[in-house]
This record gives C-alpha cells, structure tokens and sequence, in this order.
C-alpha cells in the first residue's frame, strides 16, 4: 500500500463519524470493568498480607536464630605460653 491509497483509506474512515455503539455493550463493560477493579484491589490486598506475613516470619526467625552472633566453638584454642 502506497502512501496516496493509506492516506485515501484514513479519509474514508475520518468521513464515516463515529460509529454505532450496541446499547447493551455499555452494561457489559462497566460489570467487566467493577470486575476486575475488584480482583486488583482483592489481589493487591492479598499481595500486602503476604508480604506482611513475610516480614513477620523474618522477624521472628531473626530474633530465634540470632544469625549475626558467632557461633561458640567446638574445640579449645591451644595453649600457649606454659
């Protein structure tokens, strides 16, 4: 397609007006659409109890384990200096 047919085609469709929209499409998309707001909002709220419930599961492993302290030793040092 060459430039002068594209820009022909564009006209066509700018010249048409708007185009009919079937009177019961507009129901169905606002129930669609209070859908899926509803999923996201339901899944963003399930996102922040799982990262809540994350962090406390780190606190809590955090405080038990104590992972920054060095663990105590299993062997005596030598003795030097006798």
């Amino acid at each position: 397609m060459n430039r002068m047919q594209r820009e022909a085609a564009v006209r066509r469709l700018m010249e048409r007006g708007t185009p009919q929209v079937p009177a019961d499409l507009y129901g169905d998309v606002v129930r669609r659409g209070s859908r899926m707001l509803r999923r996201r909002s339901l899944a963003r709220r399930a996102m922040w109890l799982l990262l809540l419930a994350a962090s406390v599961a780190f606190v809590v492993w955090a405080l038990t384990a104590r992972p920054w302290v060095e663990p105590p030793s299993t062997t005596t040092p030598p003795m030097t200096g006798w």
